[in-house]
C-alpha cells in the first residue's frame, strides 16, 4: 500500500481539496510553491499510462475545476501540470500554480509550510473551487 493509499484511506491526515469515485485531491505538504496540489488515482498503479483508458481522460475532467481554482486563489499566469511519478509510485499528476517554465523544476528545494499555512492554503482554493 503506498503513502497515497494511506492518504485516500483516511490513514494519514491530507488536506483535502476534492474527491469522487476515482481521484483525490490534497496539497502536496512538500510544495514546490503554495497552491501545488496532487490528484491521484484511487486505483494503485505506479505508472499513469498504466491507468485503464477511461481514468486518463477522467483526470483531466476532474482536475480542471481545481487548476481553475488555483488559478483564482494565487498570482501566477497559469495553473501548469505535471506528472512525474518518481517519488511515489502511484499515478497522480501535480496542478502548480506557475508563472515561468521554472517553477514545475522538481530539481528546486521544495518550501516547508507548517500546519497553520497548509490549512490556509487549502482553504483558499476550497472558497475559489464552491465559487465555480
Amino acid at each position: 500500500m503506498t503513502i497515497f493509499s494511506k492518504i485516500i484511506a483516511g490513514e494519514i491526515p491530507s488536506y483535502k481539496i476534492a474527491e469522487n469515485d476515482r481521484f483525490y485531491a490534497f496539497l502536496d505538504i512538500f510544495p514546490l510553491v503554495e497552491g501545488h496540489v496532487l490528484v491521484v488515482s484511487k486505483v494503485e498503479v505506479d505508472k499513469i499510462f498504466d491507468l485503464p483508458d477511461d481514468y486518463l481522460g477522467e483526470a483531466l475532467l476532474f482536475a480542471r475545476p481545481i487548476a481553475k481554482a488555483i488559478e483564482k486563489s494565487f498570482r501566477c499566469d497559469r495553473c501548469g501540470i505535471s506528472v512525474v511519478g518518481l517519488e511515489v509510485p502511484h499515478a497522480h499528476i501535480h496542478l502548480i500554480p506557475i508563472n515561468s517554465a521554472d517553477d514545475l523544476n522538481f530539481t528546486r528545494k521544495k518550501l516547508k509550510l507548517g500546519p497553520e499555512e497548509l490549512k490556509r492554503v487549502q482553504e483558499k482554493i476550497l472558497k475559489a473551487l464552491a465559487g465555480l
